[in-house]
């Protein structure tokens, strides 16, 4: 990865998409992210080739379990105009769409998942307010620093 290589963190539940899952299809749609930060994170922040942990949250034992890397730029989430989707959104329409997404592909999964409750514990070289440590933050899709990647990979090996 080069030295202009962003890191990202993109959560998701396993069994709505797993690692596993983008193992089986190689490169997935990151659709159905209805929060306005998350979004502009994807459409705004994310480059081809950037770094992505994927991160299992509402399991039995959430942590990171793989890695992945942006596989295109932003465009439209088409689920946005689909009446039938969860993730419609009645306000968006294809002259002004609201929601973003990039294409996800996999790298590879983890030797081991990566604990949250470890994470936790190295909260202080992770530094202040790093989201998946702060109280009562939800965001799915945040960016992680050069640092902060090579401390949670680091862990893998622990």
């Amino acid at each position: 990865m080069s030295a202009r290589t962003r890191y990202w963190l993109m959560k998701s539940e396993p069994d709505a998409f797993s690692i596993d899952d983008l193992q089986r299809v190689g490169t997935e749609p990151w659709n159905g992210v209805r929060n306005y930060q998350a979004r502009n994170f994807m459409r705004d922040g994310m480059k081809v080739g950037d770094g992505v942990l994927f991160y299992h949250s509402n399991t039995k034992v959430p942590g990171i379990v793989g890695i992945a890397r942006v596989a295109s730029e932003a465009y439209p989430d088409e689920t946005q105009f689909d009446p039938k989707s969860d993730y419609y959104d009645p306000k968006a329409t294809r002259e002004q769409p609201r929601w973003y997404l990039v294409d996800v592909a996999f790298e590879r999964k983890l030797a081991r998942t990566i604990p949250l409750d470890e994470i936790k514990q190295h909260a202080d070289q992770l530094g202040e307010g790093f989201p998946l440590v702060a109280r009562g933050n939800r965001l799915s899709v945040f960016p992680v620093t050069a640092a902060q990647w090579k401390l949670l990979l680091a862990l893998e090996k622990q």
